[in-house]
């Protein structure tokens, strides 16, 4: 493999974790600053199967921050004299620089540096900069600032790394987003011997115009782009992202939708598509899956019970549990386009007369300043009536045991008494209440200007007697010790029928990625990565429980109908339908293991170093067909039907007979189509295949 004589390296954004890999000395730096999104998790994730490939190779760099130092790492020296020397060199001019473990899973070796023992570079860099590249930092821009420190500190560690080595090994450097890109820029500039990657995760200008609510994807080549940047006051960071992608040896975007944003945005086509992937392992539940839903639904429907009390006239055993998890982004996340289809939703369960019930949460954090009373006092009243009846269920208990013992069968009309009753009637008066249920579990801040709650007023669900469909609208992240929800996300996860993510703006989409690997059916769109992907790699991805909104090529109405019908027709499956479709979603978690997604980061690597040095490395074309090898057919249990409007199911009642359906037997031919990850041919002149080189 080329990598055996090849040193990669990984760099992090201000805010994000940057990933390098390298061969016979093979370093990752990684930034560990904020804990929230989905860079964070792919450079998290994605460390296990990449410190497994390349051992004491792999090292991580990212800015210091003494807390998250403290807490996360294990100090250490580092195991290669050129490293240990190129901190040196740094740390003799005035830097701060940190070495040690990464305490998550495969505990690969990180470098940290200081922005702030380093500012007082600032200036000087700035020239720097600008003597490179003609792009100038405003001193109020803190991020940006921060992003050059940072970056030159990269380009001044490479430097002295690479005079060490020399030509043996050979660095590869992979830089994720635009805060990250500044090292790449000034690297690049300074012609220091090493192989680049840059990946988006998503373009800069991106985010501000569909946050803007710009008709986004119909307009991509439309756009002035440095007007709209300057208008914006972003040109400066817009032109580090730019220049670091026409920088880069090799670009990539985790998405093809994003992959098309980037080409209209910074005016390259990116040379591979590196899909983000999860640590599968770590959400395995094996046969548990089924056990773990039904154990936290009834978690779920305890808080039900109290947030609902006084109003629970429905059965909670035909209660299903929707919900939308992520960034407070109204818009890009497409809570616009879920709140109004739940108003048709509800609308359609009511005419048709269904028994189905459908309690959907939001769980978004916005600005709050406590638990709201109603929503405690509705917990405390649970928890009340729960030790009531359980009181009078062991006096009940005990008198009937005494009745048996001496061989009588007890009247039911005398086993209780007068003050037993008593109890239960005060119990049940203390249910009643005349106000509807609480539609937020907290006091908002910005009641009144609240998107959420703006819509939900403006579409009437209050969670009426009446309606079929109730909101409860939690404005912070889930947590194990909270006194209303006590759970934690993964656990609600499990314990929710369908995910809903209609997003516009997504370039990947981790949520639904999540509730795919724990066995959770989702809702997610054409314009996110996730979905794009699930599109090209499964030829029915709703009878896998991956339901897909076309929100490209479609008007804002039709969309909502769509998501209307998906949810509607969900409401109509019976138990025995989610419990096989729950079957087959989880069985699409190999689609999204690192252990095969990593095959494309692989090929990045191997190409930055073919265009770097291509005198020593070569690389046979590759054909990377996204389909070959790795596509699921549609399920074999589900009849062949001439309709695609609505979607079939393997059972249309429970007492359908069941040799129609082979659990085993399915989940084996989906596993045939899922290939072991494909062998990169090329390798260094010389060097000959070592055994365990091959393979991912």
């Amino acid at each position: 493999s080329i990598f055996t004589h090849s040193l990669t390296l990984s760099v992090l954004s201000s805010h994000l974790l940057l990933d390098t890999v390298a061969l016979k000395y093979f370093f990752i730096f990684i930034l560990v600053v904020n804990v929230v999104g989905g860079i964070y998790t792919v450079i998290q994730t994605k460390a296990k199967i990449t410190v497994d490939e390349w051992g004491e190779n792999y090292i991580m760099m990212g800015p210091y921050y003494e807390h998250n130092f403290k807490t996360q790492v294990e100090k250490c020296e580092p195991p290669n004299q050129a490293i240990k020397a190129a901190m040196d060199s740094l740390i003799n001019n005035g830097c701060q620089v940190h070495f040690g473990r990464w305490l998550i899973e495969g505990s690969p070796y990180v470098i940290l540096f200081d922005i702030g023992a380093a500012a007082w570079n600032l200036d000087r860099w700035k020239g720097d900069l600008w003597n490179a590249c003609s792009i100038g930092l405003p001193y109020h821009d803190r991020e940006a600032n921060d992003s050059l420190i940072f970056g030159s500190l990269v380009a001044w560690f490479f430097k002295e790394l690479t005079d060490q080595l020399q030509d043996k090994p050979n660095v590869i450097a992979h830089f994720h987003e635009w805060q990250a890109g500044t090292g790449l820029v000034l690297s690049r500039s300074r012609k220091i011997p090493l192989a680049t990657v840059f990946t988006t995760h998503a373009t800069l200008l991106g985010r501000y115009l569909c946050a803007g609510n710009a008709d986004f994807y119909n307009n991509l080549d439309k756009f002035n782009i440095d007007q709209e940047a300057g208008e914006r006051q972003i040109y400066h960071r817009y032109c580090l992202e730019r220049a670091a992608v026409h920088c880069a040896h090799v670009f990539t975007t985790v998405s093809q939708i994003t992959a098309v944003e980037a080409n209209h945005m910074l005016h390259r086509q990116p040379d591979v598509v590196t899909p983000n992937g999860l640590n599968v392992r770590k959400f395995s539940a094996m046969h548990e899956f089924q056990n773990l839903h039904s154990m936290n639904k009834a978690k779920i429907q305890e808080f039900v019970r109290g947030h609902f009390y006084g109003h629970l006239d429905f059965n909670l055993e035909k209660t299903l549990f929707f919900f939308i998890a992520g960034r407070y982004e109204f818009s890009n996340k497409g809570a616009d386009l879920f709140l109004e289809s739940l108003s048709r939703l509800n609308y359609l369960l009511r005419v048709h007369k269904s028994d189905v019930t459908v309690v959907v949460f939001f769980i978004m954090p916005a600005k709050t300043n406590n638990f709201n009373v109603e929503s405690l006092k509705g917990q405390a009243v649970r928890k009340q009536l729960w030790d009531t009846a359980q009181s009078v269920k062991e006096k009940f208990g005990k008198r009937l045991y005494e009745s048996l013992l001496r061989g009588e069968i007890p009247d039911m009309s005398k086993i209780l008494d007068r003050d037993d009753f008593t109890i239960m009637k005060r119990a049940i008066y203390a249910t009643q209440r005349h106000s509807f249920p609480p539609v937020t579990t907290h006091n908002m801040l910005d009641d009144s200007t609240d998107p959420i709650l703006s819509n939900i007023r403006r579409i009437g669900l209050f969670n009426g007697r009446n309606d079929r469909v109730k909101i409860v609208f939690h404005p912070e992240f889930l947590s194990s010790t909270s006194p209303l929800l006590p759970m934690d996300y993964e656990e609600f996860v499990r314990g929710c029928h369908l995910g809903v993510f209609p997003s516009y703006y997504e370039p990947w989409g981790y949520t639904p990625g999540e509730c795919t690997v724990m066995g959770i059916p989702s809702v997610t769109t054409n314009l996110s990565g996730f979905g794009c992907f699930m599109e090209e790699h499964v030829s029915d991805p709703s009878e896998y429980g991956i339901y897909i909104v076309d929100r490209r090529f479609r008007s804002a109405d039709e969309s909502c109908s769509q998501l209307t019908q998906f949810m509607f027709s969900f409401c109509q499956q019976s138990r025995r339908q989610r419990i096989i479709q729950r079957n087959r979603t989880e069985r699409l978690s190999d689609l999204l293991d690192w252990r095969y997604l990593g095959r494309f980061y692989m090929h990045a690597r191997h190409l930055a170093l073919s265009r770097s040095f291509p005198g020593k490395f070569k690389m046979d074309h590759l054909n990377l067909a996204p389909t070959q090898g790795f596509r699921y057919p549609r399920p074999a249990s589900v009849p062949p039907s001439p309709s695609a409007s609505l979607h079939s199911t393997p059972h249309h009642s429970d007492e359908e007979d069941d040799d129609t359906y082979d659990e085993e037997e399915e989940a084996e031919r989906d596993r045939q189509n899922i290939k072991a990850p494909f062998t990169l041919g090329a390798e260094p002149e010389g060097k000959s295949k070592q055994p365990l080189e091959n393979g991912n």
